[in-house]
């Protein structure tokens, strides 16, 4: 069976519920062959967070350039990145080797157990980053602490001028828990409900969602679509087991 490429650039979790590891998982199951770029180490858990090292960006833009010079990478996923200049210098090299890459990001502001891993906005270089990617995928929270004094639907909106925002509704306490919204040139174009229920706490369930947004991507024109398997892929991730590692169907 022919598979299709596609690339993580994300850090490395030791419980493989999240990070490059979690997002192999997902490749796999989407039976898509995965490639990885490790931002970073971490000493954790599903449960508890010690410590993240930070991968030199020399040696992270090293790692990038030798998959790119031997394979073809359509759609790519980012997590986590040490800061957002360095994000700027990852999506250059990418649209370097093929400027029509779709990048997935999913800006991870804090682990699930509160570990922050960057600060929110960056002024022009957060913008600028916006303007690479295709689609982000923040969860409530991190609309929330990017909204500063202004209402979070304002924020998005803004935000979706400058790329696809895919929120991700895990977080959100307005009695519509799991209500997943797409924004695209500063209006809401899509509302994704929950489709199974039960579901449970998971750790590392952004990434999940994010890298499953990626593999659909190289399925399906139709993004909404995509937008649609990737959280029916993610809900069944949820609902997987009782614990906070989940698997994959």
């Amino acid at each position: 069976m022919h598979r299709q490429n596609i690339l993580t650039i994300a850090g490395f979790d030791p419980s493989s519920g999240a990070g490059i590891t979690a997002d192999i998982k997902v490749f796999e199951a989407y039976k898509q062959y995965g490639f990885g770029v490790c931002t970073a180490l971490t000493v954790q858990n599903e449960a508890t967070f010690k410590l993240c090292h930070w991968v030199d960006a020399d040696l992270i833009l090293e790692q990038l350039i030798i998959i790119l010079n031997k394979h073809k990478i359509t759609v790519v996923k980012i997590g986590i990145i040490e800061n957002w200049e360095l994000s700027l210098k990852v999506l250059h090299t990418l649209k370097q080797y093929n400027s029509a890459i779709k990048v997935v990001l999913d800006p991870v502001l804090k682990s699930t157990t509160n570990h922050q891993f960057i600060e929110g906005i960056a002024g022009q270089v957060f913008t600028e980053v916006l303007k690479q990617c295709f689609v982000i995928t923040p969860n409530y929270l991190e609309l929330l602490s990017w909204s500063k004094n202004e209402a979070v639907e304002k924020t998005v909106q803004r935000i979706s001028h400058l790329t696809k925002v895919y929120v991700k509704g895990g977080h959100r306490e307005d009695g519509r828990k799991g209500y997943d919204l797409l924004y695209e040139n500063g209006t809401l174009s899509a509302e994704f409900p929950p489709t199974i229920n039960p579901v449970f706490l998971k750790h590392g369930s952004g990434c999940v969602l994010s890298s499953a947004l990626a593999c659909e991507l190289l399925k399906y024109n139709d993004f909404l679509k995509a937008c649609e398997q990737a959280k029916y892929f993610t809900e069944k991730f949820l609902a997987s087991n009782t614990s906070l590692l989940g698997t994959h169907y």
